[in-house]
């Protein structure tokens, strides 16, 4: 990985985000007209369940990427290979 890399990798984490809760929102909007229990209800719930865990972990993510960047460019310049 490259410090070069920080703008794709970062604009990727924010249409994850954006596609994330576009997808919540698309599927609150579909339980709503359901019936209360029933098998898409359900189905509806679980999806919203998954968004929410997924969405959870994008902090996680992204403080990964960048440790890794910072590690990548540390060894670089321990290296000598920076400059």
């Amino acid at each position: 990985m490259d410090v070069r890399m920080m703008g794709a990798l970062a604009l990727t984490i924010v249409v994850a985000a954006i596609i994330i809760s576009m997808g919540a929102e698309i599927l609150t909007q579909l339980q709503s007209q359901q019936t209360a229990q029933s098998y898409s209800y359900n189905v509806t719930t679980y999806g919203l369940t998954g968004m929410s865990t997924f969405g959870t972990w994008i902090p996680l993510i992204a403080l990964v990427v960048v440790a890794s960047i910072v590690i990548g460019v540390i060894v670089r310049y321990m290296s000598g290979a920076g400059g």
